[in-house]
């Protein structure tokens, strides 16, 4: 029995009374043909709005933006590789605001401009890691309203050497040397 099910059995009389089902929790297989029917795309834009009035964003909030691999998700029967999800969590709220699956055959960096897109982050600093680290997603950002923080490693070259030299230049001010103190 699968946990779909288990659940159904024990909230039975909730979804006859809720849904008026006259012959009991529809089977495994029906589950199923219902949630593979649904446009993944159009529930992912539902839900992000959905989401969207519950959550009450604070100026300054953290979003942090992160890629993962669903354990688990991989269909070597069918030859379907693992799936990827993009998610944005709000810190201060303990939510996921959405969620965008990466493309096959695609990376974080296609999905992240998708996820921003349903989100209100205005006022917001976005946190991405390195993969994010890119031009569009930044002025994307900008102009939704929110700011950002993104992760920098060695493998973006030139930035990278930009922003190493810039904090170890003898340009920046040098730290303020404590005055001893009189009487």
């Amino acid at each position: 029995m699968g946990s779909i099910e288990q659940f159904g059995l024990a909230k039975e009389a909730w979804f006859t009374e809720l849904l008026g089902w006259e012959h009991g929790n529809p089977s495994h297989d029906s589950f199923g043909e219902v949630y593979a029917a649904i446009d993944t795309e159009q529930f992912s834009v539902c839900f992000s709005r959905w989401v969207a009035h519950l959550v009450n964003l604070t100026e300054g909030e953290v979003i942090a933006i992160d890629g993962k691999c669903l354990r688990r998700s991989i269909d070597q029967a069918s030859k379907k590789a693992a799936i990827h999800m993009v998610s944005a969590w709000a810190q201060h709220n303990n939510l996921v605001l959405g969620q965008v699956k990466v493309d096959n055959k695609s990376n974080e960096i296609t999905a992240i401009p998708k996820l921003l897109s349903r989100l209100d982050i205005a006022g917001a600093v976005i946190t991405i890691d390195a993969m994010g680290c890119q031009k569009k997603i930044a002025e994307q950002i900008k102009q939704q309203g929110g700011d950002y923080v993104f992760s920098l490693k060695g493998n973006q070259g030139n930035l990278h050497d930009d922003v190493k030299t810039f904090f170890t230049s003898s340009l920046l001010p040098l730290p303020l040397k404590e005055k001893p103190i009189t009487k």
